[in-house]
């Protein structure tokens, strides 16, 4: 039995996420980005030219969120979208000179991030952390 909401594992999550969230803006800011845009730029790292709906489909985004963040993301000139040869429905999306050019400093910068918020714990727990948090997706 939950004897006080500090104890409740949503309350732990939501400031668990609260802070690497604050964490990982502070790292983005120089560069312009949120935490929602530069996990699009990382899936397009790993496979650049998706369309948006497999973007939508491996960030478990709905589509209007994503329409939204992707046209920003083509206003700063980090990706650019062009409709499909084959399927005139569908919108490839494909990194920006800008978006290579800064891909290593991103990547470093969100392993800091990572090595930030998980500090005070031994290398044990934080691969059991890691493990826990993947079960629960």
């Amino acid at each position: 039995m939950i004897k006080t909401y500090k104890d409740c594992i949503c309350f732990l999550f939501a400031k668990a996420n609260q802070k690497s969230q604050a964490v990982l803006k502070k790292m983005l800011k120089p560069y312009g980005l949120t935490p929602v845009q530069i996990l699009i730029l990382e899936a397009l790292w790993e496979d650049d030219g998706l369309t948006a709906g497999d973007l939508s489909k491996r960030l478990i985004l709905d589509n209007a969120t994503l329409s939204g963040v992707l046209d920003r993301l083509a206003d700063a000139d980090w990706i650019s979208k062009e409709t499909d040869a084959e399927d005139k429905r569908a919108i490839r999306i494909h990194l920006s000179a800008k978006a290579r050019e800064y891909q290593e400093d991103l990547l470093q910068a969100r392993e800091h991030v990572n090595e930030t918020i998980l500090q005070s714990f031994s290398q044990e727990e934080k691969l059991l952390l890691k493990r826990l948090l993947k079960d629960l997706r």
